[in-house]
């Protein structure tokens, strides 16, 4: 394989000097730290272990709402979602008034890392397990580039001229574990037929949303990860890793659902015209049934327009038993970090064991393949960061501070102890 480019390029305000050799990025979806350490000390993940040992692994801030979309866009840009304007995986668009995913380019308002490495000469690889994914992020790469999702691998042969199918198996299940797995291993591969030297790997948290850190199935899935990241680390590969948001159960002492129908409370206290958005709408229902730990309140003009209608409404809101935060939206413009465009006239956490949803009618949570199992709020905010080379100073001060989920291309690209 020839030796990769080590052009540097710069992006959004910032520059990156990748090294004389593979760089692969991993978004661990769903990953809290602790699924690490149970699984490290099982003896599960020896080659995370050994990552961790001999470069570092500390933990980093993700940003809120703790959601896939939000999250991804802000690591493949380096930036906050107030600059990418992705600020949910679901949102009402002011300009139509219509409630719509935000899985399109069109919504992300900056450039990528991928699509800088790869003009700057870099064999780019953007693979991820949901589909949803790849057509938002792939923005500015070639079309027929190497961005295809686990999800529909055969569709990848047709896109970017390779066949992913024959090169890594059958596509898998979405709702498993094995279509994370397949993704490492389909970035192997690419990594071992010269295909590929700048990677972005983005996985899905199924097996997050359904099983607990100690279980059984937990430890056997991470040992399937494990694998694939020695495989990358034996291709000289510098891996670095983080995760979108954490995960928790949603649920009392009895396992049963905890869930606040937040319009239907608000329609009864207030009146008609209220509308909440939960940003965590996805197709994705099996794993969490569109129930978060976040959602934006749209108010109608009656109560914007009543002096201190909206401070009213906010103070009320705060005051509901499992809501932990209730922001309007200059704070969470300017503290959240959000893009006023795309947010209500309120943001709202809860508590770690709760999730907020609008009507019953709008979840059905007997989808769910156990319990409920979710994210979003800020009990999800701290995750892992793991980079397979020891830090230079200054980074190591940079990791010990405030580091973001969003730095970690940086850190991949830049932190080397030379």
């Amino acid at each position: 394989m020839p030796t990769p480019s080590t052009r540097s390029f710069s992006v959004n305000g910032r520059s990156y000097s990748p090294p004389a050799c593979p760089v692969v990025v991993i978004c661990i979806d769903g990953c809290a730290d602790e699924y690490l350490s149970v699984s490290i000390a099982r003896g599960k993940a020896p080659h995370i272990a050994k990552l961790a040992a001999v470069g570092y692994r500390g933990m980093a801030r993700a940003c809120l709402p703790t959601f896939t979309n939000v999250n991804n866009g802000a690591i493949v840009t380096g930036t906050p979602p107030s600059a990418t304007g992705i600020c949910g995986n679901f949102f009402l668009d002011p300009e139509t008034g219509e409630e719509v995913m935000m899985n399109d380019s069109k919504f992300l308002r900056n450039d990528t890392i991928l699509a800088a490495a790869e003009q700057a000469g870099r064999k780019v690889a953007f693979v991820t397990a949901k589909d949803k994914l790849r057509e938002l992020y792939a923005k500015g790469m070639r079309p027929d580039g190497l961005h295809f999702s686990a999800e529909k691998a055969d569709e990848a042969k047709q896109r970017c001229g390779i066949d992913i199918e024959a090169l890594v198996g059958p596509r898998p299940d979405i709702y498993s574990g094995d279509a994370s797995v397949y993704t490492l291993k389909a970035g192997v591969r690419l990594i071992e037929e010269g295909h590929a030297d700048f990677l972005y790997l983005s996985l899905t948290d199924y097996m997050q949303h359904a099983y607990a850190p100690e279980e059984p199935e937990s430890l056997a899935f991470y040992a399937a990860l494990d694998g694939q990241v020695g495989r990358m680390l034996g291709l000289g590969a510098v891996v670095a890793a983080t995760a979108d948001h954490g995960m928790n159960a949603k649920c009392d002492g009895d396992g049963a659902p905890q869930v606040i129908y937040l319009e239907d409370l608000l329609e009864a206290e207030f009146g008609e015209g209220v509308k909440v958005i939960c940003p965590i709408t996805d197709p994705y229902v099996v794993h969490h049934g569109a129930l978060g730990s976040a959602v934006t309140v749209h108010l109608p003009e009656k109560i914007l327009a009543e002096p201190g209608g909206l401070r009213r409404v906010q103070q009320w809101v705060l005051e509901r038993p499992g809501i932990t935060e209730v922001v309007d939206k200059a704070i969470a413009v300017k503290k959240v970090q959000l893009a006023a465009d795309r947010i209500g006239d309120l943001y709202v956490f809860s508590a770690r064991d709760v999730v907020i949803g609008r009507r019953p009618e709008y979840h059905d949570i007997s989808a769910l393949k156990k319990t409920l199992r979710s994210h979003g709020g800020r009990y999800e905010e701290m995750v892992p960061l793991l980079v397979s080379r020891p830090l230079s100073p200054a980074y190591l001060r940079k990791a010990q501070g405030d580091p973001r989920n969003f730095d970690v291309f940086d850190f991949a690209c830049n932190s080397a102890n030379s």
